[in-house]
């Protein structure tokens, strides 16, 4: 019985998943597996009742629509319903039993770590599942105001509230303030397949950084412009791999070789 963990959604096709962990089982020797699965919302509940049966399941990584949704159907042990609000991982605790947690906001983090971004105006662009870790990291990084801009302006000012962040919430049309010094997509807006990402980027500082978490395409509308411009950017990539990790050693009880990430990195881009 080959032990194995997934990543579910929908839409699920384009996901990458798959070969960052089985690069990392590869490396490492694993007798283990990493799939992608189509799980609609209507089917959420079935899904977990039979991994929850079965032996050979680590767990599974969660991208859209179910990062909210959920948290419905298995353990908060970590009070993730209280804090970020949506988990993008559930792993078999020791126990047995499936817990929910979030590692988004760690790998969002990771690839900015070395920046200091403390009291200086932060932009983010939309309020979902990845929005909620990125402002939940941005809390706890004592940032400046933060822009939020999002379709929907109301959901977007009682999210900024709710992690107890100053700041204003915009429609998605606003202009991003010039001042910005790291401006964040955490939207899906600009991913194949979804509407393009209608911002125009600003004249920001040199030494501003820009960060799409889009990675499909990886060289998104707003990480060119920005490049163009001279700026620091972070592709969407970077948190891909970094909240990754973290899952990864949930499941298979291991930490993987982070020292091949210039490997993956060229594997996801093949």
């Amino acid at each position: 019985m080959t032990p194995y963990a997934e990543v579910i959604g929908d839409p699920i096709a384009q996901s990458k998943s798959p070969i960052i962990h089985r690069f990392w089982l590869d490396q490492l020797g694993l007798d283990a597996d990493y799939r992608k699965t189509l799980v609609t919302t209507d089917d959420l509940p079935r899904f977990f009742a039979e991994r929850r049966d079965d032996p050979a399941w680590r767990g599974c990584n969660i991208t859209m629509p179910h990062k909210l949704a959920a948290l419905d159907h298995v353990e908060d042990r970590g009070d993730v319903r209280g804090g970020i609000g949506a988990i993008n991982t559930v792993f078999r605790a020791e126990d047995g039993a499936l817990v929910g947690t979030n590692t988004d906001a760690g790998g969002f983090y990771a690839p900015i770590a070395g920046f200091d971004f403390a009291d200086r105006p932060v932009t983010v662009i939309g309020a979902g599942g990845a929005a909620r870790a990125v402002l939940f990291a941005l809390a706890r990084m004592g940032v400046g105001p933060v822009t939020l801009l999002n379709r929907n302006v109301l959901k977007a000012g009682v999210l900024l509230s709710s992690f107890g962040l100053k700041g204003q919430a915009l429609p998605l049309t606003a202009p991003v303030p010039p001042d910005t010094a790291l401006l964040v997509n955490a939207s899906t807006l600009g991913m194949t397949g979804q509407p393009p990402l209608p911002v125009d980027l600003p004249d920001l500082d040199d030494d501003s950084v820009v960060y799409d978490i889009v990675y499909s395409p990886l060289e998104t509308p707003l990480l060119a412009a920005a490049r163009a411009r001279g700026l620091e950017t972070v592709d969407g990539l970077e948190m891909l791999i970094g909240q990754a990790a973290l899952a990864f050693e949930l499941f298979f009880g291991v930490a993987p070789p982070r020292d091949r990430d210039e490997e993956l990195r060229e594997a996801l881009l093949a």
